[in-house]
């Protein structure tokens, strides 16, 4: 399986990096793909797809014209998509999408469900792009500066396509944030560009990590090509 965490503005990948991670989708292997804000990690726009999964500032932008706009407007250097779910360090109350995906599955948890990732000030935009199949929002957060919500995450199931191949499971993330040690654990020092006060929720209450921990294993499993592959 391949984790694609893409913090460049367009260049990231090559049209040869493009066509080697099609192929590797097209013999079952599978992807995460995932960006932050605005053209944060646009060049997954070229990989199709679970590339195509990602609305971008300039690039691929959200169908939905009435999202082309800031939700956190503190960090003015940062323009649309931009869902603030939160302080780095603290953590947002997500929505499973109905029926919950195995991918939110956690048994050690109350509710038996995923209910807790890391928050970010500036999370990406995701959605189902046109034409793909068996593909589905699985996760709801929501802005707690404008009260709107947003895809925190889009499946792709394994799908047979216009060749014949069939194609390895897919996931596009709204942030690499969520993955990230700093989100997790503040005290593990920030990069020079982040700006923002962090949060202390996670400090607070650490059982909320085990979710994300539950999730991360999960998905590391559920992208492996299947005994078969």
């Amino acid at each position: 399986e391949l984790w694609l965490f893409a913090v460049d503005i367009g260049d990231g990948l090559t049209a040869a990096d493009c066509r080697g991670i099609t192929r590797f989708r097209q013999r079952g292997g599978g992807v995460l793909a995932t960006r932050d804000h605005q053209d944060l990690g646009s060049s997954l726009c070229t990989l199709g797809g679970v590339g195509r999964a990602h609305f971008f500032h300039t690039r691929n932008p959200d169908p939905d014209e009435s999202r082309r706009t800031i939700d956190d407007s503190a960090t003015r250097s940062i323009s649309w998509p931009n869902y603030h779910s939160g302080s780095n360090g603290d953590y947002q109350i997500i929505t499973p999408v109905e029926p919950v995906h195995e991918l939110l599955h956690n048994p050690s948890a109350p509710s038996r469900m995923i209910r807790h990732f890391p928050a970010h000030p500036h999370e990406g935009a995701v959605g189902v792009p046109d034409g793909e199949a068996r593909v589905r929002v699985i996760a709801i957060g929501k802005s707690r500066k404008t009260g709107r919500t947003f895809n925190l995450v889009v499946a792709f199931e394994r799908a047979k396509d216009k060749q014949g191949h069939t194609l390895g499971r897919g996931i596009a993330e709204a942030s690499f944030h969520h993955f990230v040690d700093y989100n997790w654990d503040t005290e593990k020092g920030a990069p020079s560009f982040v700006v923002e006060p962090p949060g202390e929720g996670i400090k607070r209450e650490p059982n909320a990590l085990s979710d994300i921990k539950a999730y991360v294993r999960n998905l590391a499993i559920w992208l492996a090509p299947s005994p078969r592959e």
